[in-house]
């Protein structure tokens, strides 16, 4: 009887198949066929529990936990292969882009399928790892517009920021334990792989470290960012400070003159006269002139522009703000890895 929470597909390698199940409803079981053939731990591990990335070997199959990105937000799933000499059976919850595209390509190319499911394991290891640069990808395309906001500090800037530095933290949390798995597996003895499965193993590996660092520099680089909000912030304080100031350093003087002359009090100069008052405002708009030709002179009032600001110190923060992306996003063709494979046999056999 077919479980309807679950979504089964097999393929057939020729010497082994690969089933993978795909689970839609909270309430599926596991199905009995797969209970004799698989660890029941590990079973129930796969289709129950969430895990970080691990290996765990049981002798005569391998239960090795990946996670991937899904491809439609910054959200890691896991996807648990179990692999045997002749068996390959991956469980996950959802949609797989990794494993889809995996899938399809070794339909429609059936020559060049890999000779055993461990090789399989490595390719969708490979995916998956290659998918979660996506994360660093993403940060690029936008690391100019948050420098550009934070230059004019943009008061949405900072909840962007913790987004951002979230998703980042997310894709790290599951980055580093795979890493450690990759690295496992690129040095495992066991039957089940051969010298180039490994050394396909040690190519993900690099390829998690390099996503790794990627991580870490995003990471510093948001941090400056926000530094440079800051700065602007401050940069913007600053220059109301200087507005206000000016304007009260202008208006004392002519507070004063406008006090000293509206004190009741007979004997004030040009008191008695009929254009004193012109005297007057005379001496307050030649005082508020000198003043503004003081402060002009003084640098107060000249500034440099935001645009020559914004260069200069857009120059560092750019280039602080990049980090090395390699993503590759399309599936790598399987015949590369047998071109491989038949140079270094023809080097043994030379």
């Amino acid at each position: 009887m077919t479980d309807p929470g679950l979504v089964r597909r097999q393929f057939d390698g020729g010497g082994w198949r690969w089933e993978d199940i795909t689970i839609i409803s909270a309430d599926a079981v596991v199905p009995q066929d797969l209970q004799g053939a698989w660890d029941p731990l590990g079973l129930s591990d796969a289709f129950f529990d969430l895990d970080l990335p691990k290996v765990d070997d049981f002798g005569d199959h391998l239960l090795i936990v990946l996670h991937g990105l899904r491809d439609d937000d910054v959200e890691t799933y896991e996807v648990d292969c179990f692999v045997a000499k002749d068996r390959l059976l991956t469980v996950r919850s959802g949609r797989s882009l990794a494993i889809d595209a995996l899938w399809t390509q070794m339909e429609r190319t059936p020559g060049l399928v890999p000779d055993a499911p461990g090789e399989v394991a490595a390719a969708l290891a490979d995916l998956l790892t290659r998918r979660l640069l996506g994360v660093t990808d993403a940060f690029e395309l936008q690391s100019e517009e948050l420098i550009g906001r934070a230059l004019s500090a943009d008061p949405d800037l900072l909840g962007d920021i913790a987004a951002i530095r979230s998703d980042l933290a997310n894709a790290r949390r599951v980055l580093m334990p795979q890493r450690e798995v990759l690295d496992q597996l690129r040095t495992v003895r066991t039957p089940l792989f051969d010298d180039h499965t490994r050394r396909r193993f040690a190519d993900v590996f690099d390829v998690a470290s390099r996503a790794t660092q990627d991580l870490d520099s995003a990471r510093s680089a948001t941090s400056e960012v926000i530094e440079a909000y800051r700065g602007a912030e401050a940069r913007k304080a600053t220059e109301v400070n200087r507005v206000l100031t000016i304007y009260a350093a202008i208006m004392l003087p002519l507070t004063l003159i406008a006090g000293f002359f509206g004190m009741n009090h007979e004997g004030l100069p040009t008191i008695d006269e009929d254009r004193g008052w012109i005297v007057v405002l005379s001496v307050m708009i030649g005082v508020a002139a000198l003043s503004l030709g003081v402060f002009v002179a003084v640098g107060w009032i000249r500034r440099p522009s935001a645009r020559v600001a914004a260069t200069t110190l857009g120059k560092g923060l750019i280039e602080a703000a990049r980090t090395p992306i390699d993503a590759v996003l399309a599936l790598r063709p399987v015949r590369g890895d047998r071109r491989r494979r038949g140079r270094a046999n023809d080097r043994d056999e030379g």
